[in-house]
C-alpha cells in the first residue's frame, strides 16, 4: 500500500527549512541550555537585569522542583499509529488556537530588550501564538495591543489592585485594547523572597520602570493630578542613576519616576490579600473567561469551581514566590485526580491550563497528557528577547510547537487533543533520586 504524503504545517515547514536552507539559528542554537547560557552572556553587563527576570525564590528549590518533576514523568510511545497527519489546534473558551502554547505574562520586559513587550507582542502575533500580557509591563496595554495587530489573540493578567476603582478602570482598558480573557495572578499579593534581588536591592517598579500600565491609567494618575502617558522605557534600565538623579542632582522627573513607582507598588503589590468573596468584583466587571493563576492545591482548584471561575492555570509561578515549594508538573498531576475537576472539564465548566517549568515541546506532552489543555511558556522566549528581540522570541515559540508537532506524531498521537488527560497510556513515573 501507498503511503500518504507527509503533511506540510506552518510548522513542519519551519522544521523542514531548517534542513533545506543550512541557516544558522538567531539564537545560535536550538538547545534551551546553550540559549539560556548565551542570554547571560549577552546581560553579562547588566547582569542583575538577568537575574531579576531568570532568578528565584530562597534557595531556588521550587525552580529544580520543576525541572524534577518532569525529569521524572517519562513518555511511552505507542507503534504502527497514523500519525502522517497530525493536527495541533485547539479550541479554548470557544476560540480556536493555532496550538496548545501561550506566551506566559511576563513583567518588565523592557530590562531585556530595548523594545520590551512590544517585540514579544509582535513575535506572539507572527507566529499565531496568543500573548498574555503582564500586568507589569514596561509598556501600556493599548501599545501592546497595538503591537499585537488586530488578527492577534490576546489575554490580560491582572495583578490585583488594592483600589477597588483602579481594578474597574484596568478591566475595562483590556476589554477595549481587545484582551478577550483575564487572568488573575493569586500569588502575588506580595513579592517572594529573592535573595538575588535582595543583594542588589534591586526591584525596577521603584524607579518608574515596569509600571507603565499604571502611567497610562487615568484614575490612578488622576490621584496625582497628572494626566496619563504612554512611555518607552529607557535601555539598558540603570537604577542607580535614575536614584542619584531623583536624590543627589534635583531631577523632577526622576523623582516623580519613583514616587509614581512607590505609590503603584503599593496598589498592585500591597500586601493587602484578597479573598475568595472578592472575586465577585471582577465577575461584575468583566463579561469574558476568568482565569486564575497559581493554583497548586486540589481543594483550591475545587474552590475554583464553585465560584463558577471559567479556567485555572497551575502553576507557582515559575518558583518565584515560595522556596521549598511542590513542582508544578506534581501539583498539575495531584489536581487532575480530583473527580470534580475532571468532571467540570469534561462538561466544559472548567479549562485547566499548566505553567512553571516548560522547556520543550516534550514538556508541553507531558503537561497535556497529565490533563492540561493549554501550557504556557516564560523563560525560555525572555531568553530569546534578551539575545535577538523579536525574532529571538519567535524562534522560540516556532521552535517549541514544531518540537511538540514532530514529538506528538513519535509517541503516537495525531491530534493534540487526544493526549489531555491520557496520563496512563502516555506516561510513567520513575524516580530517578
Amino acid at each position: 500500500m501507498t503511503g500518504t504524503p507527509a503533511q506540510s504545517t506552518q510548522w513542519m515547514k519551519y522544521f523542514n527549512d531548517i534542513y533545506g536552507q543550512a541557516k544558522p539559528p538567531v539564537l545560535g542554537s536550538f538547545a534551551v541550555k546553550e540559549i539560556e547560557d548565551k542570554a547571560r552572556e549577552v546581560m553579562k553587563d547588566h547582569l542583575s537585569a538577568y537575574m531579576y527576570t531568570f532568578g528565584s525564590a530562597g534557595t531556588c528549590s521550587t525552580d529544580a522542583a520543576n525541572r524534577r518533576a518532569f525529569n521524572r514523568w517519562k513518555i511511552v510511545p505507542a507503534m504502527l499509529k497514523d500519525c502522517t497527519t497530525r493536527n495541533v489546534e485547539t479550541t479554548i473558551f470557544g476560540k480556536k488556537f493555532n496550538a496548545p502554547l501561550f506566551i506566559a505574562p511576563v513583567g518588565v520586559q523592557g530590562i531585556l530588550h530595548a523594545d520590551g513587550e512590544l517585540a514579544t507582542a509582535r513575535a506572539a502575533a507572527a507566529c499565531g501564538v496568543p500573548y498574555i500580557m503582564s500586568s507589569a509591563s514596561s509598556r501600556s496595554m493599548e501599545d501592546i495591543a497595538k503591537a499585537n495587530g488586530p488578527n492577534g489573540q490576546r489575554w490580560y493578567q491582572l495583578y490585583w489592585p488594592r483600589s477597588d476603582e483602579i481594578t474597574i478602570s484596568l478591566l475595562n482598558r483590556a476589554k477595549a485594547a481587545g484582551f478577550s480573557a483575564l487572568v488573575i495572578t493569586l500569588d502575588t499579593m506580595l513579592l517572594g523572597w529573592r535573595p538575588h534581588d535582595l543583594d542588589a536591592a534591586y526591584i525596577p517598579f521603584l524607579y518608574g520602570v515596569g509600571i507603565q500600565v499604571g502611567l497610562s491609567d487615568p484614575v490612578f494618575m488622576k490621584r496625582f493630578g497628572y494626566e496619563p502617558v504612554h512611555e518607552i522605557t529607557k535601555f539598558p534600565f540603570e537604577p542607580e542613576k535614575i536614584r542619584n538623579a531623583a536624590l543627589n542632582e534635583g531631577d523632577a522627573n526622576a523623582r516623580k519616576a519613583m514616587q509614581l513607582g512607590k505609590d503603584w507598588l503599593g496598589e498592585t503589590n500591597s500586601g493587602s490579600f484578597k479573598s475568595w468573596e472578592d472575586l465577585q468584583l471582577i465577575k461584575d466587571h468583566w463579561d469574558g473567561p476568568i482565569v486564575l493563576k497559581g493554583i497548586q492545591r486540589v481543594s483550591d482548584a475545587e474552590k475554583a469551581i464553585d465560584m463558577g471561575i471559567h479556567g485555572i492555570v497551575v502553576s507557582n509561578h515559575g518558583g518565584r514566590q515560595i522556596d521549598g515549594a511542590i513542582g508544578s508538573l506534581d501539583a498539575l498531576a495531584k489536581i487532575m485526580r480530583s473527580q470534580k475537576v475532571l468532571d467540570a472539564q469534561t462538561k466544559g465548566d472548567l479549562t485547566v491550563l499548566f505553567d512553571s517549568g516548560i522547556r520543550t515541546g516534550s514538556d508541553v506532552i507531558k503537561a497535556m497528557a497529565l490533563g492540561a489543555q493549554g501550557v504556557l511558556i516564560a523563560r525560555p522566549y525572555m531568553y530569546g528577547l534578551a539575545i535577538a528581540g523579536q525574532a529571538g522570541v519567535e524562534q522560540i515559540l516556532m521552535q517549541t510547537v514544531a518540537d511538540m508537532h514532530l514529538t506528538m506524531g513519535l509517541c503516537g498521537y495525531s491530534d493534540v487533543n487526544d493526549i489531555i488527560g491520557k496520563r496512563d497510556e502516555l506516561l510513567e513515573i520513575v524516580d530517578d533520586d
